[in-house]
């Protein structure tokens, strides 16, 4: 008998014996198991973060890739239709099953790698974690700070010249204000440079030229003593965790800051 052969049939004999010597047991297991994960086939890509599999369309969890317009938008989208499309994927649940959309929350595994992961790593999506960290939360720091390592898309370090002036001297969660200020000896111009959250929440600066040794504070309307405030948010950073982004007017990471 070959090797392998006798592989299966001890295999099979193990699962014979669990079964008839503790059912319970292994009927929790499996129901456990087919309850955390799903499989079929990745019939359509939305975009970077969304894919539809056996008609249902679902949401990837622990990313966030550029929206239509944005920088790596499409770069986003071809990366998930060439890791996914057409292939057989396993999909698994994560602390909620539904979004607000109704789209399937889920960890996307297809050809033995977690497909959400490696869009983080190629820098095509920002780690993105709203209902809290969980067992992957690390795996997703690690590929994000990979990603920086290589200086590769949305980890793409600005050549702006002010890029080594800016300075984040204050993330005050509780007050929803970050504060910046220039360390240089002169003057940087900041406009159309972008702070963005984990999530969709972006703010856009004016025509604003921060002067040298000055700093600014960005935050919520409700406070009045902001300098610049983020148009109709209630709040930006959420309690559970978060990443500030700032980038410039090119799109190119000037510097991050995770809570």
């Amino acid at each position: 008998m070959k090797t392998r052969d006798k592989q299966k049939l001890l295999l099979l004999v193990l699962i014979l014996f669990l079964f008839g010597a503790n059912y319970p047991i292994l009927d929790k297991v499996l129901k456990n198991w087919l309850s955390n994960y799903e499989v079929g086939i990745a019939e359509r890509v939305i975009d970077g973060d969304t894919i539809v599999v056996n008609g249902s369309h679902v949401r990837l969890l622990g990313i966030n890739t550029p929206e239509k317009g944005e920088l790596y938008y499409s770069q986003a989208k071809n990366f998930t239709e060439n890791t996914t499309l057409g292939q057989f994927v396993k999909m698994e649940v994560g602390k909620q099953n539904l979004d607000l959309y109704g789209r399937k929350l889920r960890y996307i595994f297809a050809n033995g790698e977690n497909v959400n992961l490696e869009i983080v790593k190629n820098g095509f999506a920002n780690p993105y974690f709203p209902e809290g960290k969980d067992k992957y939360y690390n795996d997703f720091v690690e590929a994000w700070n990979e990603c920086i390592s290589k200086s590769i898309n949305l980890c793409e370090k600005s050549e702006d010249v002010c890029a080594n002036c800016i300075e984040l001297k204050e993330f005050n969660v509780d007050e929803q204000k970050v504060v910046f200020s220039n360390k240089c000896s002169f003057k940087c111009d900041m406009s159309e440079w972008k702070i963005k959250d984990e999530g969709r929440k972006v703010f856009t600066f004016p025509n604003f030229v921060l002067e040298n040794d000055v700093a600014v504070e960005v935050g919520n309307k409700t406070d009045t003593n902001n300098i610049l405030y983020w148009e109709g948010k209630d709040y930006v950073w959420t309690k559970t965790g978060d990443t500030l982004f700032l980038r410039d007017d090119k799109g190119k990471l000037v510097l991050w800051k995770r809570y």
